[in-house]
């Protein structure tokens, strides 16, 4: 997949762990009380990080936007099939990603 639209580059090594099923270094990038909104309700971070790494990924990548932080693309599940959704990444100060918005696109 070419990955080359993924411009924030927290984003990017994030993504890319996310895709090899990497839950160590895919967490890396993100604070320790990260919140996670999937389609806009709150949901445990680990428990979805710990569940859907390693059999959840994207299969395409359409589009990206706001400075690299928000994707949207084909993704893959093992247990809903595939869809379009979206993954929105928010970055602290310090650099670390602390909000991750994921959810079903139009």
């Amino acid at each position: 997949m070419d990955t080359s639209k993924l411009i924030n580059e927290t984003v990017k090594k994030a993504f890319d762990a996310w895709q090899q099923g990497d839950i160590k270094t895919f967490l890396s990038y993100f604070t320790d009380d990260t919140k996670l909104y999937d389609d806009g309700n709150i949901r445990s971070f680990s428990k979805f990080v710990n569940e859907a790494c390693g059999h959840e990924k994207f299969t395409s990548i359409d589009k990206v936007e706001n400075n690299g932080l928000d994707i949207t693309g084909n993704f893959h599940t093992e247990s809903w099939g595939d869809f379009k959704t979206y993954f929105k990444f928010h970055i602290n100060s310090d650099g670390k990603i602390n909000r991750l918005d994921i959810g079903q696109a139009n």
